[in-house]
C-alpha cells in the first residue's frame, strides 16, 4: 500500500507519533516515539531489547498514529506489519531524527553502548482525520 503524500509530509516533520504493539497476553502497549519514512514504509528508531522491540519481534502487527504538530486534530492512522528490524544505519538514523526533533545531536540517554534498531512498518490500512 502506498503512503499518501500528506502522510509522507508528516512523517518527514517532527510530528507526534504513537506506536501500538501487542503484549504477550494480548493487551495493547502504547509508546510515544519519533517517526520517519523511507518513502514506502513507516520507520521507528528504538533500542534492542526495549519492550516495543520485543513485542514486534513476537507479533509484527502494529498501529501507528501520527499527528500534525501544527494541528493535532489532523492525524493519520497506519495499521500494518513490521517487515524488518535492523541495526544497520540505526545510530546515524537516531542522530538524523534528533536534529529534526531537537535541532541538536542525540543526547544518548541510555548511553552510547545501547544498540539502536530501525523498525520498518509496511502499511496495510491507512485512515486519517482533518
Amino acid at each position: 500500500m502506498e503512503l499518501p503524500q500528506d502522510l509522507l509530509d508528516l512523517l518527514r516533520r517532527p510530528s507526534t507519533c504513537y506506536l501500538a504493539t501487542t503484549m504477550p497476553d494480548g493487551s495493547p502497549q502504547l509508546t510515544q516515539t519519533w517517526v520517519d519514512t523511507d518513502g514506502e514504509r513507516v520507520l521507528i528508531n528504538s533500542v534492542q531489547g526495549f519492550l516495543k522491540v520485543r513485542n514486534v519481534e513476537r507479533d509484527p502487527r502494529v498501529a501507528v498514529a501520527v499527528a500534525d504538530p501544527d494541528n493535532p486534530a489532523r492525524y493519520f492512522q497506519v495499521r500494518g506489519r513490521v517487515v524488518d528490524v535492523t541495526t544497520e544505519g540505526a545510530a546515524d538514523h537516531i542522530e538524523k531524527l534528533s536534529q529534526r526533533y531537537f535541532g541538536t545531536p542525540y543526547p544518548w540517554y541510555g548511553g552510547r553502548d545501547q544498540v539502536r534498531v530501525i523498525i520498518a512498518i509496511e502499511p496495510e490500512k491507512i485512515s486519517g482525520m482533518g
